[in-house]
């Protein structure tokens, strides 16, 4: 296995759309919210992991000011366990420097993704109560200071 990460590209967002419904489920962003996220360069930035040219992971920041927001971080159920959240995490943050701090929001009953994002020294500093619908899931605003 070798993955490499590149700017993600407009080609990437058919087999990103594969891959965000696979793991969001009914959570999913459409293809029309990854055009406009894409649209939002140079301040959003984006990236995707390949593995032998297969999209296996992705990472996004907008990054507007002061405050950086994590707009969105995965990786493929045959790539998770391997390393690959805590180097797109690495990207990530490397993307925010210079703001004096990054936050991100998460699922509440996200156990694997929460242990990385404290890992790297995020704290939960509020809870969106029953935000993700179907499921009243709550969601967990975490913050890193910079």
């Amino acid at each position: 296995m070798s993955v490499e990460l590149r700017d993600m590209q407009w080609p990437d967002l058919a087999a990103l759309d594969v891959l965000e419904k696979e793991l969001f489920g009914p959570w999913a962003w459409s293809q029309a919210t990854w055009w406009r996220e894409l649209a939002g360069r140079p301040r959003r930035r984006y990236v995707v992991a390949t593995d032998d040219e297969e999209i296996v992971g992705y990472a996004g920041l907008d990054h507007g000011g002061d405050v950086a927001d994590v707009m969105t971080i995965a990786v493929a159920p045959t790539h998770q366990g391997t390393g690959l959240g805590r180097s797109l995490m690495e990207w990530l943050l490397a993307q925010a420097a210079g703001s004096e701090a990054v936050l991100l929001e998460v699922r509440a009953d996200n156990a694997p993704a929460i242990a990385l994002y404290e890992k790297f020294g995020f704290e939960q500093i509020q809870v969106r109560r029953r935000y993700y619908q179907p499921g009243d899931i709550d969601a967990l605003i975490l913050r890193r200071l910079m």
